[in-house]
């Protein structure tokens, strides 16, 4: 499962309203993250996130959450990754999953409050989203030499497009996708949120092995923010590429660790804001 759609009954406006029809819209619930520990006081499990998001791929996404904000390192440190709670009533979902965490792990969940000063609205300095990221011992990316040509860049987005079947069902759910140097698309993920679909990718690939992705690039619809970047950085990906606009402090961490960013990806053009030695002409 990579997601669902609903339909409902609309009046559509093509010169009057007389038509009804059915129209698919993306689903959108919340999704509450736990984790649990034996070694934890009590053992009681702990939320540590509420998202909306769409359901599908809820263990990619819990796991690429917990491992971009420094909560885990390896998948091994996972004992299980469960769905639980009541079934909602319209879905018929389970909107809690749970993570156990290997009792040897050292939990340090305050981790999370670097989530009070990430987001684009909370009126602090760029400086201190960018401390906050040298304290968890992230580093420079620029012994990542892979590197993908102009020519390979520019066809990504519409072989992505092909592979995002509830985009084309309602046009409203953003992609992440992972890709290698030749421009194979290895992984691609739909959801409501930008943050979401990449968490699913980096949880595909935490589970899969083959993290730190030091050789691969991520695509992601829509805009490039801080929040994307640092989700890169965490799982070792050098290369970031958005359709749309990157902003300022997105463009600082890419210089600040030595990461490529790419922005405006459409109509076969694109800007380069960091980064240019891993474009190659050809």
């Amino acid at each position: 499962m990579t997601g669902s759609s609903g339909n409902v009954e609309i009046r559509k406006f093509d010169g009057s309203l007389t038509k009804t029809i059915r129209d698919s819209v993306a689903v959108e619930e919340p999704l509450e993250i736990q984790v649990s520990s034996a070694a934890a006081q009590g053992s009681a499990a702990k939320s540590v996130s509420i998202t909306m998001r769409t359901p599908g791929d809820d263990r990619e996404l819990a796991l690429g959450f917990l491992f971009t904000e420094g909560i885990i390192e390896s998948a091994d440190q996972v004992v299980s990754v469960l769905h639980c709670g009541q079934q909602a009533a319209e879905s018929g979902l389970q909107n809690i999953i749970r993570v156990e965490i290997d009792p040897r792990v050292d939990l340090r969940l305050e981790r999370l409050e670097r989530h009070f000063y990430t987001t684009s609205s909370c009126g602090v300095c760029g400086k201190a989203s960018l401390d906050a990221l040298r304290v968890t011992g992230q580093s420079s990316l620029a012994h990542c030499q892979a590197s993908v040509s102009a020519r390979t860049l520019v066809k990504l987005p519409e072989k992505i497009r092909k592979r995002q079947p509830l985009f084309v069902a309602t046009g409203g759910l953003h992609a992440a996708a992972v890709f290698g140097p030749d421009g194979e698309i290895l992984i691609v993920r739909e959801d409501v949120g930008r943050h979401n679909a990449t968490d699913k990718v980096i949880g595909a690939l935490l589970e899969s092995g083959r993290l730190p992705g030091n050789e691969f690039g991520l695509l992601v619809s829509g805009r490039a923010s801080f929040e994307l970047m640092q989700k890169a950085l965490v799982a070792g990906i050098p290369l970031l590429a958005a359709v749309g606009a990157p902003s300022s402090l997105a463009v600082q961490t890419a210089d600040e660790f030595d990461m490529t960013l790419i922005g405006f990806l459409r109509g076969g053009t694109f800007n380069i804001y960091a980064g240019r030695q891993r474009i190659t002409e050809t």
